[in-house]
């Protein structure tokens, strides 16, 4: 039995086949999110929604769909497109990183702070829309963009939406599972791993917030933790009760448990920012080189410690954008291109470490995902060592399109529940 996955990304969307009996991924597909629209805006980030849904059907027909059991959906959370009566979209897609709702509203509060949630979330984007008349007249309901294409595919009018996208809208009670406000473009919401609809008659899960998508196409204890690293980084756990803690976020996951999530900013950008530091003085000595990637890898192999400390929070945090990381502690004897790239890894994993810690999780194993760790050797092994955990990464990259193939393997009705599906992942051997 084959199933489907897509992930829809900001900037690329991907496409999985995977065998249900195996759990092995038959074939892979990534391309390019090439939709965003040019706006004289500077808070504003828009896509075409029909460019998006070109990519997805170009993806769906690759990997010859019609044979497969079910199709299951995820993308990037927070942003939202409007669809009309017909279910047919009447805006743009307004992704996460927009920050209309940034702007100053009244009594010195942006419009995201009056509402409640953050810049960037689809109510918050929503509401800066409504008071600045840029809803379209036509519009009938919002929702994220894997939801829209999830409603193209099923021909639905209204669009359906599991809590793990809902939430990301903001606005949104995680244990009743109902949005806390009144508006009346709100899509139906479900906890449960459904199909929606129909696509030449397969079906169709519900979609998935990418970072759920990820956990379930990554985790199969769910006694482990997940640190994801990419430009940014997010340590992610599930838990019976939300978590109450500094930098630790509660999103639903299948209505029974909750997905505590500790996100950082900066991330693998940290390391990032450090590798074009060491590109520019590289140029400046006349040396004009494409990634110092290599060189560093190279003088971080044999580096066990530093007495440099690095704070990463170079981007600031979700609660509060004003805050500046630092390095610090440099003397004569540790001011070395291998001292400072150790401590920026060293920062990069202790903010995760110290949301963790507040969370009072205590973890079996850590599972690792994103390139911003599989490709970096010195950053798991001090990711282990700080946690005390043995370190597994998933055989599979693509990790968002392969728990939305799973989700989409218990809507099918090929799995039981959610837990069951996930026992099909495999690791690699380190």
């Amino acid at each position: 039995m084959k199933i489907i996955g897509i992930d829809i990304g900001t900037t690329s969307i991907c496409g999985v086949a995977v065998d249900t009996v195996s759990g092995d991924i038959l074939k892979s597909l990534t391309k390019p999110n090439n939709s965003f629209i040019k706006t004289e805006n500077r808070y504003e980030k828009i896509q075409n929604t029909e460019a998006i849904m070109q990519g997805v059907n170009a993806i769906l027909s690759e990997l010859n769909c019609e044979d497969a059991s079910a199709i299951g959906f995820s993308g990037q959370m927070h942003g939202i497109v409007y669809t009309d009566e017909n279910g047919n979209a009447v805006s743009p897609l307004y992704i996460w990183q927009d920050e209309r709702a940034a702007q100053i509203y009244k009594d010195g509060k942006s419009y995201a702070e009056h509402l409640g949630c953050f810049a960037g979330y689809g109510l918050a984007t929503d509401f800066y829309n409504e008071n600045n008349g840029i809803v379209p007249g036509n519009a009938k309901y919002l929702c994220t963009i894997a939801d829209y294409a999830v409603m193209q595919l099923c021909g639905l009018k209204k669009p359906v939406v599991h809590i793990t996208n809902a939430a990301s809208l903001g606005c949104f009670d995680i244990e009743k599972n109902c949005f806390t406000i009144d508006n009346p473009r709100l899509p139906d919401v479900t906890s449960d791993f459904i199909a929606a609809g129909e696509y030449k008659g397969i079906p169709v899960c519900v979609a998935l917030g990418d970072n759920q998508a990820s956990f379930i196409g990554s985790v199969s204890d769910s006694d482990d933790a997940l640190i994801n690293v990419g430009t940014g980084s997010q340590i992610s756990w599930l838990t019976d009760t939300p978590v109450n803690a500094d930098g630790v976020e509660n999103r639903p996951f299948d209505g029974k448990r909750f997905l505590a999530a500790g996100c950082a900013l900066c991330g693998g950008r940290a390391f990032a920012m450090l590798e074009k530091l060491f590109r520019e003085i590289a140029s400046l000595a006349g040396n004009n080189v494409d990634s110092m990637y290599p060189q560093i890898d190279k003088i971080l192999e044999y580096k066990t410690e530093t007495t440099i400390s690095a704070d990463c929070r170079f981007c600031g945090t979700r609660n509060d954008p004003s805050v500046r990381g630092s390095i610090c502690n440099i003397s004569e004897d540790n001011f070395t291109a291998a001292d400072l790239a150790y401590s920026v890894l060293c920062g990069m994993s202790d903010e995760l470490y110290l949301m963790y810690k507040n969370g009072g999780k205590s973890a079996k194993e850590l599972v690792c995902s994103g390139n911003g760790i599989r490709k970096n050797a010195a950053l798991r092994k001090i990711v282990s060592e700080m946690f005390g955990c043995e370190i597994k990464i998933p055989f599979y990259a693509e990790e968002a399109s392969y728990g939305a193939a799973l989700a989409a393997s218990v809507a099918c009705g090929c799995y039981e529940n959610i837990s069951e599906a996930c026992r099909m992942i495999k690791y690699r051997e380190n």
